[in-house]
């Protein structure tokens, strides 16, 4: 039914050529799919190096991964920022064509934690931004077969967008190849139903990431899952999903994540039984 993936985020960041060389074999021998692969920084994984490494441990890129620390903007911001990470989004959308990677996905708007009340009007005019600044990244990555899927985050870490919703209305009327990244973690939180706003997000969705109501491994949470993914079914997605957590071991990513407690034994357990559990799940389910 899917194509089931992990991100190195589960283990280590940043992610670079020593640590997926480390991680691609044993992620790979677990029975993963795919993986994910966040650019924290250019340059800190070669995507030559990571094609041939996927290729010799039969794993599939599922995406490439945006990620958006202080001075990563396309809204609300100068136009020297928004043009540096016009140009970071292009370099994303090249790492994606090299690795075969269908999409380049993430919060692309704005830094992770940039929070600012906007009244409607305000609202309309940042979306108005979002579209003109990412039209041109989207024309670069549509030339190159590649989509763009936009994350909603939660209310602590943006307040750009938080639904599928206000996802869809940031951007209607961009090119095809831009669409949802689904983060079930933040729908959690956000969404009234985030079984309906599966459905709702579905003629768009790029990308999906799983993890569960807690950060740790789908199925060790409260979310219903066989409905979430049945959901996700009736939309006619079947691309990959993605497990995407995060280790407390790290204290940057640790406190960028918020994971002040072990969310499992271990991050292999973690893995391997989120794993497990998808497979179950998905093997129920029918077109």
């Amino acid at each position: 039914m899917f194509a089931i993936g992990a991100n190195p985020w589960i283990w280590t960041s940043p992610v670079d050529d020593d640590a997926l060389r480390e991680l691609v074999p044993r992620i790979a021998a677990w029975g993963f799919d795919a993986v994910e692969i966040p650019v924290e920084n250019p340059g800190d994984w070669s995507p030559d190096l990571v094609r041939d490494l996927l290729a010799e441990h039969g794993l599939a890129a599922a995406s490439v991964l945006a990620v958006t620390p202080p001075g990563r903007d396309l809204v609300c911001t100068d136009a020297a920022t928004v043009r540096s990470s016009q140009d970071y989004l292009r370099g994303l959308v090249d790492a994606a064509a090299v690795l075969g990677a269908p999409s380049v996905c993430g919060p692309v708007y704005a830094a992770v934690g940039r929070l600012w009340r906007m009244s409607a009007g305000e609202r309309l005019d940042c979306y108005r931004q979002l579209r003109s600044a990412l039209e041109p990244v989207a024309e670069y990555a549509g030339e190159r077969g590649v989509a763009i899927g936009i994350e909603a985050l939660n209310r602590y870490e943006t307040s750009v967008v938080n639904t599928m919703a206000q996802t869809l209305d940031a951007i209607d009327g961009l090119p095809g190849n831009v669409g949802i990244m689904l983060d079930s973690y933040h729908m959690n939180i956000e969404e009234s139903d985030p079984y309906a706003a599966v459905t709702l997000a579905g003629p768009r969705i790029v990308h999906v990431q799983v993890s569960g109501s807690h950060r740790g491994a789908p199925g060790a949470d409260h979310l219903d899952w066989p409905r979430w993914l049945g959901a996700l079914v009736g939309t006619g997605y079947r691309g990959p999903i993605c497990i995407e957590s995060f280790t407390g071991e790290n204290e940057a990513i640790a406190v960028a994540a918020a994971i002040w407690r072990p969310l499992a034994p271990s991050q292999d357990e973690l893995a391997i039984s989120g794993l497990a559990y998808l497979r179950e799940v998905t093997a129920t389910l029918r077109p």
